[in-house]
């Protein structure tokens, strides 16, 4: 009977312990790399890949996996996005790339302002780093200014073929603390704690939609961002 009790408990917690364990991503600490758009450091061996999944019914079950690290300088995103057609014809940074494939990240450093960071980049390295304030779901991304020099985003992408086919891209960049500054909780020490969710949009067969947490109305849900926590 004593047994038995604890299989009853164990089955009512065991949901909870996984959605707990989904909500956060241990992020792991790395020297500084260079940048290539294959993640093809060694680094990125050190961390493992996320899954995210697809949140809608249109377009194609490809799979979008991503792996995040973190320096004392910046933060390391890596995506990988199987694929078999890429839609991107904006060739300007700050365009619209949300209208065609992209990948986004959105980091919330301090849950006590409602204020975070979005950037999103393209398979042709096309890139739209913003800063949003969002006060009761009305928001607007605003340009950083002076984004240059230790200030300004790496990043590179690489479009993989096979047989004259595209089989998938990925999507690598390092965000330094510099451009995310006066933010709260930047830069990050081990034990805090950023809000925080990521993205992948196609459009081979409507507009299919992963993300790493779940959202109701767009990705700019921002309370129902998962946890990033630095080790």
């Amino acid at each position: 009977m004593k047994n038995f009790n604890i299989l009853i408990v164990l089955s009512l917690l065991l949901p909870n312990l996984i959605q707990s364990q989904m909500d956060s991503l241990k992020i792991k600490s790395t020297s500084d790399f260079a940048i290539t758009g294959k993640g093809d450091n060694s680094a990125w061996a050190n961390t493992d890949w996320v899954n995210l999944p697809k949140r809608n019914s249109e377009g194609l079950n490809y799979q979008t996996h991503v792996k995040v690290l973190y320096s004392s300088k910046g933060i390391y995103f890596l995506f990988h996005c199987e694929d078999e057609i890429i839609t991107s014809t904006i060739t300007e940074d700050y365009g619209k790339l949300y209208e065609e494939d992209v990948v986004e990240v959105f980091l919330w450093t301090d849950e006590n302002y409602p204020f975070y960071f979005e950037y999103e980049l393209s398979p042709t390295n096309y890139e739209l780093p913003i800063f949003v304030p969002n006060v009761n779901g009305t928001f607007m991304g605003w340009k950083p200014w002076q984004y240059e020099n230790e200030r300004r985003i790496i990043h590179q992408t690489y479009i993989e073929q096979k047989d004259g086919k595209v089989s998938n891209w990925s999507a690598e960049f390092f965000i330094p603390y510099a451009l995310l500054k006066p933010m709260s909780n930047v830069p990050p020490k081990s034990g805090t704690i950023w809000r925080a969710n990521m993205y992948r949009l196609d459009y081979d067969k409507g507009n299919t939609r992963w993300s790493w947490q779940p959202y109701n109305i767009n990705f700019h849900d921002y309370k129902m961002y998962g946890k990033f926590i630095f080790e």
